[in-house]
């Protein structure tokens, strides 16, 4: 060949690769996303009986906010819309088709409540819009296959239970254990996982179980029934009224089984402070994330990019709140996703990099724990650590607990 047509050949070489490499850099954009902006939507309890919740609404608004100030996301703004729900389904409903129908946003995100997101789970994913990082441990929230748009961010109760079951096999293997459940899919998840982690020893371990509806005033009668089965340990799947409930009725037994709490009612400010501090000496739960309040982390590198945040960004908030921290944490994860989807912001690439997470370190996760999703597993918490309540603040012990098994 002469060195003309090995020219030609060349430059024709190199024009088909640069355009290949052009077609593979074009932007991909659905509905909510452009060069400049990415929405978001987001409902949150701004009112209502649970407008405590809206602090992580709050927080992760701030957290946008510093994300924008420092050039966005790839260079595109978030615009994270929220409206208030009242923590009522039926509103949820009418606020998330608002979001979608109205707003054009590309995502939900972390939509407050198990009900909350069971009233819109089949409608956002017959719209085929991610429902991600909501905030619920419930099963039905981490069901790739029936729900290939919704992903859970909290700890999936039934893994949390059957880790709980694996840590009283090994600590307390010849327990009776007494079940204290809200009749309801958090409820019965915690129990089924229980089940789940003592295996074929369920049976014989668990002396009773009392299950309880929200709306009951009082577990006495229950925590009675429980005591006179004869358990010495007794699991408490409740959220922080019944378990504020039941603490204080067995500190005014005197009855001292070991005392095990499903982490949505650990909260100090929610259950332990209102149950009586030194009653609550004692409890054991889990967590996967610092508490700013416990000294162990005061010159963590993590906490002071929380705590210098909060300063700037929501001096108003309490620092200490872990409502606050949690908000700080999935609005970094939510981040995370985005910045990894590059220029590809389409709803199916949000949802294939949010279950292709590896090894995501979070600036307050708990030493040693990771993140990590698959297409086949859209748990995003399943590394967790106990702790026990020494009357004023939790103390974490033993080693990081990891459940690999299915997710309910």
């Amino acid at each position: 060949m002469s060195n003309r047509r090995a020219f030609i050949a060349a430059t024709a070489a190199l024009a088909v690769a640069f355009s290949t490499s052009q077609a593979l850099a074009q932007k991909k954009y659905d509905t909510g996303a452009s060069d400049t902006e990415i929405k978001i939507g987001q409902t949150v309890p701004f009112s209502g009986p649970y407008s405590v919740y809206a602090n992580i609404g709050k927080t992760q608004a701030a957290y946008m906010k510093m994300i924008n100030d420092r050039g966005g996301i790839n260079g595109r703004k978030i615009n994270l819309i929220q409206y208030d729900d009242a923590y009522s389904p039926p509103k949820t409903v009418e606020q998330v088709r608002k979001l979608v129908e109205g707003d054009e946003v590309l995502l939900t995100f972390q939509i407050i409540g198990t009900a909350a997101n069971a009233a819109v789970q089949k409608y956002l994913n017959s719209k085929k819009i991610p429902q991600l990082f909501a905030a619920t441990g419930a099963s039905r929230f981490s069901e790739p296959k029936e729900f290939p748009w919704t992903m859970g961010y909290n700890p999936n109760y039934f893994t949390e239970g059957r880790i709980y079951g694996q840590y009283i096999l090994k600590e307390h293997p010849n327990a009776k254990i007494g079940v204290l459940y809200q009749n309801d899919d958090l409820g019965k998840d915690y129990v089924n996982g229980l089940k789940a982690g003592l295996g074929d020893k369920a049976a014989k371990m668990i002396v009773t179980e009392a299950s309880y509806e929200v709306s009951d005033p009082t577990i006495d009668s229950q925590v009675l029934k429980i005591k006179d089965a004869g358990a010495d340990l007794f699991y408490s799947a409740s959220t922080p009224k019944a378990a504020a409930q039941a603490i204080r009725k067995i500190h005014e037994l005197d009855w001292h089984p070991v005392h095990i709490l499903d982490i949505n009612a650990s909260p100090v400010s929610a259950t332990l402070k209102p149950a009586g501090l030194e009653a609550s000496k004692g409890v054991i739960s889990v967590n996967y994330g610092k508490d700013p309040a416990d000294p162990t982390w005061k010159d963590d590198p993590g906490l002071k990019k929380y705590l210098d945040f909060m300063a700037k960004y929501f001096p108003e908030g309490d620092k200490m709140n872990t409502v606050n921290t949690y908000g700080y944490s999935t609005a970094q994860l939510l981040v995370h996703v985005l910045k990894q989807c590059g220029d590809d912001l389409t709803r199916e690439n949000v949802m294939k990099q949010a279950a292709s997470l590896k090894d995501v370190v979070l600036d307050l996760g708990l030493p040693g724990m990771k993140i990590n999703t698959s297409p086949t597993d859209y748990r995003v918490n399943k590394q967790l650590q106990m702790m026990k309540f020494n009357g004023e603040r939790w103390e974490l012990f033993g080693p990081i607990m990891q459940d690999a098994g299915p997710a309910g």
